[in-house]
């Protein structure tokens, strides 16, 4: 999600692994090697930790920006207790200029939680879809009040060739990266790509990913698909974003 966003911000960090994406998952790399330097707010590596003192960061944020909420983990572990999620969701709802993007591998526990959530339009939900196994989440995420419901196919493990897109506003599809990253097919990701055209709608490729990412790119025949949606507000806010 780094190039679909341009802040993070980690009240929760920390995770487990649920499921084939999580197998080689960079975030866990990068607290435990944080840990190993010392990084006080990595003391405990990966295990699932609350950030008090950031709660209130994105207040002090005066250019609208797009934030990947809690970069690090899972907002909706079972280890970050319910009041702590409704703060998360309280600072959001008081920064309208920003747009918060939430991704989470535990949609059961979003649905659960939405009717005692405030949905600003600024705050978009996703869930993460690694292969045609994990499509239930897509169901769970349909059944949430945000203003706007992403798929990240990413890493994509296998294909899709049947994508539930009822109800989605965006999907970002990427390969693995880093050590042991598994291959990404490309007839995989054009079989996406056509879903979304003949769906309407918007599709981002973000990388083929491999253990060289950079050097593999991110272009689909011949060209970049880089789309993201529009909504009402979504010029005025990308107009502020310019002038910042």
């Amino acid at each position: 999600m780094a190039t679909v966003t341009d802040e993070s911000w980690n009240p929760t960090t920390g995770c487990t692994k649920v499921s084939p994406g999580c197998a080689h998952c960079w975030a866990e790399r990068m607290a435990l090697r944080l840990q190993g330097i010392g990084q006080p707010r990595y003391a405990r590596g990966f295990a699932v930790t609350t950030h008090e003192d950031l709660l209130e960061k994105p207040l002090h944020w005066v250019k609208p920006r797009h934030v990947y909420v809690s970069f690090m983990g899972d907002l909706f572990h079972d280890e970050v207790p319910d009041d702590f999620i409704r703060r998360v969701f309280d600072v959001m709802t008081r920064c309208p200029d920003h747009r918060f993007h939430l991704l989470t591998k535990r949609p059961q526990r979003l649905a659960r939680m939405d009717p005692r959530l405030p949905w600003p339009a600024n705050v978009w939900a996703g869930v993460t879809v690694e292969d045609a196994a994990h499509q239930w989440r897509t169901e769970q995420l349909r059944r949430t009040r945000a203003a706007l419901r992403y798929l990240s196919l990413e890493p994509l493990l296998g294909p899709i060739d049947a994508l539930d897109l009822r109800g989605v506003g965006w999907v970002i599809l990427g390969g693995e990266s880093g050590p042991g990253a598994r291959a990404l097919h490309p007839d995989w990701v054009r079989s996406i790509r056509d879903q979304c055209v003949a769906a309407g709608v918007p599709f981002y490729f973000k990388q083929w990913g491999g253990v060289r990412r950079k050097e593999t790119g991110r272009e689909l025949d011949g060209r970049l698909w880089l789309e993201r949606p529009q909504q009402p507000g979504q010029l005025a806010f990308e107009a502020l974003q310019s002038e910042g």
